[in-house]
């Protein structure tokens, strides 16, 4: 059996990180390998928030990682970046399509396996489906989903990734791909360690050993 791909995806939050500087984790995450750096500062304007996905586009080119820019496609566009990441109350992804590349990544952010079967209908590439697990940035969203929940998302769609959000840990990722995620992402499960480059090694490690005991 091929090994399906294992997506990370880091979510970004600078007023978490203190006196650390954003760029300087985006170019540490682009170091590690991570697939998709979504830029979250919804708090910028529209011009700081340029600057900011400019310079992080400029980081990650040449790379494996991606940029993605929360909801503003026309920042998103203009800074370079790799795609948009889309809310509940954002443009539907198939509007997005009729104005970005084909090689432009859309994702959605759902909280029930409706939501997720309702993303790949309309056009995304990717969803994040949370709270899986009980986290306390997430507790506007209501109780965690659950493993039955993401597994029941995944088992609706036909071929497009969902990453579990929302709690997640080193440990808590292999549960998540038995539920069949295609990856895991986070904010708290990058920016809270002492390097980025050994959390990655150690994500893929357990995605690899899951698919090994799955052959």
């Amino acid at each position: 059996m091929t090994p399906r791909p294992f997506s990370v995806c880091y979510i970004t939050d600078r007023r978490a990180l203190g006196d650390r500087p954003l760029l300087a984790i985006i170019e540490e995450a682009t170091r590690a390998g991570i697939d998709l750096v979504q830029i979250r500062e919804k708090d910028l304007g529209t011009r700081a928030l340029l600057e900011l996905v400019q310079n992080a586009a400029a980081i990650a080119r040449g790379s494996s990682t991606r940029v993605i820019v929360n909801d503003r496609l026309d920042v998103a566009l203009a800074g370079g970046a790799g795609g948009v990441h889309l809310g509940g109350q954002s443009m539907p992804a198939a509007r997005i399509r009729t104005a970005v590349p084909p090689d432009f990544s859309v994702g959605v952010s759902c909280h029930s396996a409706e939501d997720v079967r309702a993303a790949e209908e309309t056009g995304a590439d990717y969803a994040l489906l949370g709270p899986i697990f009980e986290t306390a940035s997430k507790l506007r969203y209501g109780p965690p989903l659950g493993l039955e929940v993401l597994e029941q998302a995944v088992r609706g769609t036909r071929r497009m990734p969902v990453l579990a959000l929302g709690g997640i840990t080193v440990e808590r990722t292999a549960p998540c791909l038995a539920a069949g995620a295609a990856g895991i992402a986070g904010i708290s499960i990058f920016q809270g360690c002492d390097s980025l480059a050994d959390r990655v090694k150690a994500l893929r490690a357990v995605a690899a050993v899951y698919d090994r005991r799955r052959e």
